[in-house]
């Protein structure tokens, strides 16, 4: 009796160990989803190849805002780091002129979009402002590894 308890024991500590081991595998992957706890839908990421498609083409008429402090892309308006307060009013400008049914792309570059600090306050402008067509830049890690090493364009240095 004894033994079976123990083997019983035993068993229900390994199948805690493994439910909790995988749990935290699904979970952790879930975090990096684009679009997943975030303020923008995964339909609003664009990935970078589709975008440097569109830059190529010249095809589709779309507008790109730098709201970092990195490398413009081709034809970019610098925006500058919306986490200061004189960039956000810069930003707010910039949006007076654009219209709200055309596709507008944000992106910062500086370091991972999920945890930048200029992605959300800007996205949430653009939102509250009535754009309908917000694509947020899919940079996972930075604009160097996640476009420049692509060999996407880049604006040269003014």
């Amino acid at each position: 009796m004894k033994s079976t308890f123990s083997i019983s024991l035993i068993s229900l500590s390994f199948l805690l160990l493994f439910s909790f081991k995988a749990q935290s595998q699904v979970s952790s992957q879930s975090a990096n989803l684009p679009g997943i706890g975030y303020p923008w839908k995964s339909s609003e990421v664009m990935e970078t190849a589709a975008l440097a498609g569109i830059l190529k083409s010249g095809n589709e008429k779309i507008t790109i805002l730098n709201i970092g402090v990195v490398e413009d892309l081709p034809g970019a308006i610098h925006i500058g780091g919306v986490s200061n307060k004189q960039n956000l009013e810069k930003l707010r400008a910039t949006l007076n002129s654009l219209p709200k049914n055309k596709p507008v792309v944000i992106y910062c570059g500086c370091c991972p979009y999920a945890k930048c600090p200029n992605i959300r306050p800007a996205y949430n402008e653009l939102k509250n402002a009535g754009f309908t067509q917000i694509k947020v830049l899919d940079l996972p890690t930075n604009l160097q590894t996640n476009w420049i090493a692509k060999g996407y364009p880049v604006e040269k240095s003014k």
